[in-house]
């Protein structure tokens, strides 16, 4: 858990990295006793404190998902609707 322990140092605190993300204060410590962090908030603690979700989450195929990400993201920017308008 050496990326989650560097998002929460990062972010100042377990409190604050929970606050951050919008969990329950007391998650970030239940992920480290687990040892895993629940893939749908990987993106949350990256955008947050820079810790990247693939080393949150290695097993998780997160290339395939950014690159399912990026057309969404492109069809909903103003210049895409400014486009199609």
């Amino acid at each position: 858990m050496e990326a989650l322990d560097e998002a929460i140092q990062k972010a100042g605190s377990v409190a604050a990295l929970a606050a951050r993300i919008n969990v329950a204060a007391s998650a970030p410590s239940m992920w480290k006793s687990r040892g895993r962090v629940p893939a749908e908030h990987c993106p949350a603690i990256e955008r947050e404190t820079g810790v990247r979700c693939e080393r949150l989450r290695p097993d998780v195929a997160w290339d395939v998902l950014r690159m399912q990400a990026e057309p969404a993201a492109a069809s909903a920017t103003p210049q895409a609707a400014a486009a199609g308008a």
